[in-house]
């Protein structure tokens, strides 16, 4: 940014630029970021976070044990994505995996398998709250990290019209839940987010942030 001295436009100082260099080293991570996930969410999300990083998508099944607490399954889940990606790893890079989890009662809703299945989920989740846990997996050649998040999200009720509406328009069948916050339902009927909305979108970015700091 250039400062007005005296009517002219001045360019900034060399210890001011030095000072903004500064600045950005420290924020950031130094070590090369891969992010090993085809949603374009959390491509978004870290990208408007200021990240530098490569995105590698993975195929990885995402199955669980039936008996595991479902409060652990998308952990469980990103740390089998970054297992899944580890030979994408070179040098000093780290692997950024994750996985979001919509509950509510107990129960996962995965996402949907179609028109049906979505319209079967958004019934439920329709004037209700649920939850929403992410797990990120921070994968390196020597350690591994992993976390997870969790925010609780609020519905207005939802008339079959609107759920017929949003199916349609926004074909939500790549996500958890069958809704994103971000588009038409975040905007018209989420009432209130208690954590996160980046969490509820796909990746804690703050908390990813503070550990890679650490890592």
């Amino acid at each position: 940014m250039r400062r007005l001295l005296g009517g002219q436009l001045s360019q900034p100082s060399a210890y001011f630029c030095a000072q903004v260099f500064i600045f950005y080293i420290r924020m950031f991570p130094k070590r090369p970021l891969i992010l090993a996930s085809k949603s374009p969410r959390r491509r978004q999300l870290l990208e408007e976070a200021g990240f530098t990083f490569t995105v590698c998508g993975l195929e990885v099944d995402e199955d669980f044990p039936s008996d595991m607490p479902v409060e652990e399954v998308a952990e469980y889940l990103a740390r089998r994505k970054a297992q899944a990606g580890r030979h994408l790893i070179q040098g000093d890079e780290i692997l950024l995996s994750a996985d979001s989890v919509v509950i509510r009662e107990g129960r996962i809703y995965n996402k949907p398998e179609d028109y049906a299945d979505a319209f079967r989920m958004l019934r439920l989740l329709s004037g209700a709250q649920h939850t929403v846990i992410t797990g990120v997996c921070l994968l390196a050649a020597e350690r591994e990290h992993s976390f997870s998040e969790r925010s609780e999200v609020f519905f207005e009720p939802l008339t079959d019209e609107e759920i017929d509406f949003y199916i349609r328009r926004y074909q939500p069948f790549d996500k958890a839940g069958a809704y994103g916050v971000q588009d038409w339902i975040g905007l018209c009927k989420v009432s209130r987010i208690e954590g996160s909305y980046a969490n509820v979108m796909g990746l804690p970015v703050h908390r990813v942030y503070a550990e890679l700091l650490s890592f």
